[in-house]
């Protein structure tokens, strides 16, 4: 049985995929690169070091990779705080708030940085409902290593036979895969061509995962 669920936020919890395109898509502007979309899309669900680390050695580009996550970060900053479209992904709240009325154990386990986590959640009030919150920034390894969703399981109290995972990116899918864990992808209209073969339920809506239904999941 479904004791703790294990939540990504970008593009599961909020729709900031398309303002990170954005800044993305700035910070390649100003390093002198073009990204082809299939290689952009590949980057889903990474933490942002990981992928700038990438980025130095393919384009053999003469900046560290620490200097491209600033300019990453403080385009993200600008747009977060001002953009007007950015809002939580529909039907979250709702599904956030029914887990947690029956008593589930919520856990973020994001790639993204801690401070964009805390802006997230002080934004929309999200902490009131959540146990832990990880950081993949803060992590070895990201996704799709496993290290970050064997630490949200951790983080939980509960064995990982006891845990969902919800995700919407390859990177993430894979990573639950790897933990041992069930995962829900969420086929997001924000996240392109995304594989979601190896999770173990394909969802389009949150309603098909309300707490009520989680019983019916075969887990392991």
């Amino acid at each position: 049985m479904i004791k703790a669920v294990l939540f990504d936020m970008d593009g599961v919890i909020i729709n900031s995929e398309p303002l990170h395109q954005k800044a993305y898509h700035g910070m390649f502007d100003e390093v002198g690169i073009t990204v082809p979309a299939t290689l952009y899309e590949s980057f889903t669900g990474q933490a942002t070091l990981n992928i700038c680390n990438q980025l130095v050695q393919q384009f053999k580009l003469q900046r560290a990779p620490e200097e491209l996550v600033t300019v990453k970060r403080n385009i993200f900053k600008k747009l977060f705080f001002n953009d007007p479209d950015l809002d939580l992904i529909p039907g979250v709240r709702t599904l956030i708030q029914d887990y947690h009325n029956n008593g589930l154990k919520l856990v973020l386990a994001s790639s993204a940085s801690m401070p964009n986590i805390n802006n997230v959640f002080t934004k929309f009030n999200l902490d009131q409902y959540f146990s832990a919150k990880l950081s993949g920034a803060d992590l070895k390894a990201s996704k799709p290593h496993p290290e970050i969703f064997i630490k949200a399981a951790e983080a939980s109290g509960f064995q990982k036979e006891e845990c969902m995972v919800i995700e919407d990116s390859t990177n993430g899918i894979k990573a639950a895969h790897a933990a041992g864990i069930f995962c829900v992808a969420f086929k997001s209209p924000h996240s392109k061509n995304q594989d979601y073969s190896l999770a173990s339920k394909v969802i389009t809506d949150f309603q098909e995962i309300k707490y009520t239904n989680l019983t019916s999941f075969k887990i392991n």
